[in-house]
């Protein structure tokens, strides 16, 4: 068998062509606000149940795009996640990326509170001074993150611009996610158990090319 040799950008632009035509042979296709995070989603991952178990609030891609535009400071819950996110695009449009997981200081409160690296970090993330830069939080993982960014949310100390939601496994990930369910703040959701750090990251890609004019 012989292969056709493409380069990166052939391959990725063929591989987005295949998934909307898959995407239409499943029936209309999702909103076309929507269809750039659900096809960069299905690329990263060739699960086509994301067409339809990844929840919009109204107006969340508009939101998470303008953010992106505005410099904004984007918080994961994993390394992963924050090393899956494209620098070129975030440096083109002037924003960052952080996690605090592997932070010593985030681990020994974590350790002396009995708690979770992951909601200590989202507690860093509450305490950040974003000199008036969006925040954008995106949780692929521990469903603590997710719970207790509900939380410090309900006290009023974190105000993201965008929630993305997509913790993966079985415990407390379902409900870590219906907590976001109804909250009045801009959201996208990994409904069920599906989601992970690739998920999280494929999103805020998504947006970003979106705010860079990029083509996905």
């Amino acid at each position: 068998m012989t292969l056709e040799r493409m380069g990166p950008e052939a391959i990725e632009g063929r591989s987005m062509e295949i998934i909307e035509k898959e995407l239409g042979d499943m029936g209309p296709l999702p909103p076309a606000d929507c269809l750039g995070v659900i096809k960069r989603v299905i690329h990263a991952t060739a699960d086509f149940d994301y067409r339809d178990s990844l929840f919009f609030s109204p107006g969340a891609v508009a939101a998470g795009v303008e953010a992106m535009k505005a410099g904004a400071w984007l918080v994961t819950d994993t390394n992963m996640a924050k090393a899956g996110v494209n620098k070129a695009a975030l440096k083109k449009l002037g924003g960052r990326v952080l996690c605090f997981m592997a932070e010593e200081e985030i681990a020994q409160a974590a350790k002396g509170r009995g708690t979770t690296r992951a909601a200590v970090s989202m507690e860093a993330a509450a305490d950040l001074d974003t000199a008036g830069a969006p925040l954008v939080l995106a949780v692929g993982n521990p469903p603590t993150a997710l719970i207790r960014a509900w939380e410090l949310f309900q006290e009023g100390r974190l105000s993201p611009a965008l929630v993305i939601a997509a913790p993966v496994g079985f415990v407390h990930v379902v409900e870590s996610k219906e907590l976001w369910r109804n909250a009045p703040c801009p959201r996208i959701i990994a409904q069920g158990r599906k989601g992970g750090s690739t998920v999280a990251a494929a999103i805020l890609n998504a947006l970003l090319y979106q705010a860079a004019g990029r083509n996905i």
